[in-house]
């Protein structure tokens, strides 16, 4: 699957130059930097989806008293 993306000039002299000093692909770069970066923002995205569910009372929300009483960690 093919997908196109537009760079700033700045990017895009900056990823020529890293590509052009270790003989890899600007392809690969790109590739690695979503391939690394795609957790950090699934989880940020994420996140933020849960916090606005909590906001909007959608979300069920648990006290610690209440997680260790569920899970039998009271002696």
């Amino acid at each position: 699957m093919v997908t196109s993306i537009r760079l700033t000039p700045e990017t895009e002299q900056r990823l020529d130059f890293l590509a052009a000093q270790t003989g890899r692909s600007k392809s690969f770069y790109l590739r690695e930097m979503i391939e690394r970066g795609l957790e950090d923002i699934e989880d940020y995205y994420l996140a933020m989806d849960v916090l606005e569910r909590l906001r909007q009372g959608k979300e069920q929300v648990y006290s610690a008293a209440q997680v260790r009483q569920a899970l039998d960690l009271d002696d």
